[in-house]
């Protein structure tokens, strides 16, 4: 993401532009986005125009059009955002109050204004915008016939690639069908990471399947960057790690981050940070409870006793669309860091603290209901 102009007021009322780069600054912008905002970028929209014989036709038109925010909705899977809206500015196609939805494009700048830019937000573009915080872990979850390939960033996680080959059987006394068809599908996984990794940035990618599928893989794909003098691949052989994992679908990267074995590798990547902190909090709910909180109440309490060292919170939460519970937990995200302790963005509401609290046990059960 590429922050080209901010202007906020002392009421933290203001705009910033910003040039979406690539598929994860999406799901930033999806995060930025709340009803009632007003959203600027340029967008298609189809006229209809009336000629001087009176037939009528239409075309589509490129124009900018600014819109108050009504709805969100964020594709996951293609990392597409498209916001719908009332028009706010006079503009020659389109009348005020006319709806309209935008599609936001990769390197098409467009204008966020707010009337209050807190300060989770005001991280969000802080983070999006810094160039240190791209993927730099990447892997291979893979069994045979099928395997995806994906980046993990500290925000998400993108699959750049999916490689399906169908593998037929051995028969008996011949084999050659299935050994091609093996080959065929370890060069297709072998140019998907040659097209979709950057090493520069990636310090390690996981190889993971079940049985030995990726130690096949790994000695086809570096004997053919021997034949080929393939240099990136051959000097970049450190950074690929076998591990095993379940399956090769895109939910076992979940076991795979888990393995101590990885986790380790990873201690000075981006993404272990989180599956670091996580980790840490169920050990501390097995071992030590009253130093690991979950729920709204009991780390609100937690945070007035100055007790929180590490909070574990959703993105999900800052989309509130109701201003005051969403303040609720900005208010908790500025108590927590002003008092030294770090964040981490995860699931729900959690905290492991400094020192052991005994005695909230009971509260909880009202506010947590009203919570889910």
């Amino acid at each position: 993401m590429k922050l080209l102009q901010k202007d906020i007021e002392k009421d933290n009322a203001g705009q910033v532009t910003l040039v979406p780069e690539e598929a994860e600054d999406m799901w930033h912008t999806y995060n930025l986005l709340q009803v009632g905002d007003s959203l600027r970028a340029s967008t298609i929209r189809k006229v209809q125009t009336e000629s001087a014989t009176g037939s009528v036709g239409s075309s589509r038109v490129r124009t900018t059009l600014t819109l108050c925010v009504e709805t969100i909705d964020f594709d996951t899977q293609a990392c597409q955002l498209r916001v719908k809206g009332t028009n706010i500015e006079e503009n020659q196609f389109v009348k005020m109050g006319a709806y309209h939805t935008i599609e936001l494009e990769l390197n098409r700048k467009f204008t966020l204004a707010k009337k209050n830019w807190d300060s989770v937000v005001l991280d969000r573009i802080e983070q999006a915008c810094d160039p240190s915080q791209k993927a730099d872990v990447a892997a291979v979850v893979m069994q045979e016939g099928l395997a995806n390939v994906v980046l993990v960033t500290p925000a998400m996680t993108l699959l750049r690639a999916k490689v399906e080959v169908t593998i037929p059987r051995k028969r008996k006394g011949s084999c050659s069908q299935h050994e091609k068809a093996l080959e065929r599908f370890y060069e297709a996984v072998m140019q998907a990471i040659l097209r979709h990794i950057n090493f520069d940035v990636v310090k390690c990618v996981l190889v993971g399947s079940p049985g030995f599928v990726k130690d096949q893989f790994i000695a086809y794909m570096f004997k053919e960057a021997v034949r080929q003098d393939n240099k990136l691949l051959l000097e970049n052989r450190p950074k690929f790690m076998l591990v095993h994992s379940s399956s090769g679908h895109k939910y076992s990267l979940k076991e795979i981050l888990c393995d101590p074995a990885v986790t380790s590798r990873l201690s000075d990547t981006k993404a272990a940070g989180e599956v670091k902190a996580l980790e840490d909090f169920y050990k501390m709910l097995q071992h030590e409870p009253d130093r690991a909180f979950y729920g709204v109440a009991h780390v609100e309490k937690a945070a007035d006793a100055l007790a929180i060292d590490t909070l574990l919170i959703s993105d999900k939460l800052f989309r509130h669309q109701d201003v005051p519970t969403r303040s609720r937990y900005v208010r908790l995200v500025d108590s927590v860091r002003d008092n030294g302790g770090t964040l981490t963005q995860l699931s729900g509401v959690a905290a492991i603290l400094r020192f052991p609290i005994a005695d909230l046990s009971e509260p909880e059960d009202e506010s947590s209901s009203d919570e889910d």
